[in-house]
């Protein structure tokens, strides 16, 4: 598939899936990369450059007349081209997470990057972890860690000692029934995302 181009118009699809407080309230809406026809692609198995291109027309999309009405947080997969200034963030940054993805290697130049965006405002997110070395060292930098309700069968209390130890707030994906609902609210998830709770929507913004 062809890379998203940087200058496509703002009104293409995207899916917007919530992402709740334990006590059920709105906290904020990741926001993913569809075909034009509305349709997931498998994004993170695509290469670097054309993970630039889908992330560019996700913030492209959401952020072309400034931010989504309301005042739910946008959680947006970020390549490490952001990090770095190769290709530019939008000025939102008290609504923008900047969700990093599993692929970014945590350089010199990536933790930079970090301190210097939550410096100027921008909440950092770690996706998909799992411990490794490289979201290890980004760790103190997050605001919020995201864990793969899969990754807990394996990883359980350990893995979410680790993802708290320096404050960040923890959020589940993929609850996808009510017994992992509970399960991550007994360790200590105060965020929870997953179809159980309302599954990702595609729109066109």
């Amino acid at each position: 598939m062809p890379a998203p181009s940087p200058s496509a118009p703002p009104h293409l699809p995207v899916a917007r899936q919530p992402i709740w407080t334990t006590s059920g309230r709105l906290h904020g809406h990741e926001y993913l990369y569809r075909s034009p026809t509305g349709l997931p692609v498998g994004v993170d198995r695509w290469s670097a450059p054309l993970q630039d291109g889908a992330t560019t027309a996700v913030l492209t999309a959401l952020f072309h007349d400034g931010p989504p009405p309301g005042d739910a947080l946008a959680f947006v997969n970020v390549t490490r081209s952001f990090l770095v200034r190769d290709l530019p963030l939008p000025p939102s940054a008290g609504r923008l997470v900047i969700e990093v993805v599993e692929s970014v290697e945590a350089g010199p130049d990536v933790l930079d990057g970090l301190l210097r965006l939550r410096d100027a405002g921008y909440r950092i997110a770690l996706d998909d972890f799992v411990a490794s070395r490289d979201q290890l060292a980004m760790l103190r930098y997050a605001d919020y860690v995201k864990i793969d309700c899969r990754d807990l069968e394996t990883g359980g209390d350990e893995l979410v000692r680790v993802a708290r130890a320096f404050g960040a707030r923890l959020v589940a994906e993929r609850v996808s029934s009510s017994a992992r609902r509970t399960r991550c609210v007994e360790l200590g998830f105060g965020l929870l995302q997953g179809d159980a709770l309302g599954r990702a929507v595609t729109l066109t913004l």
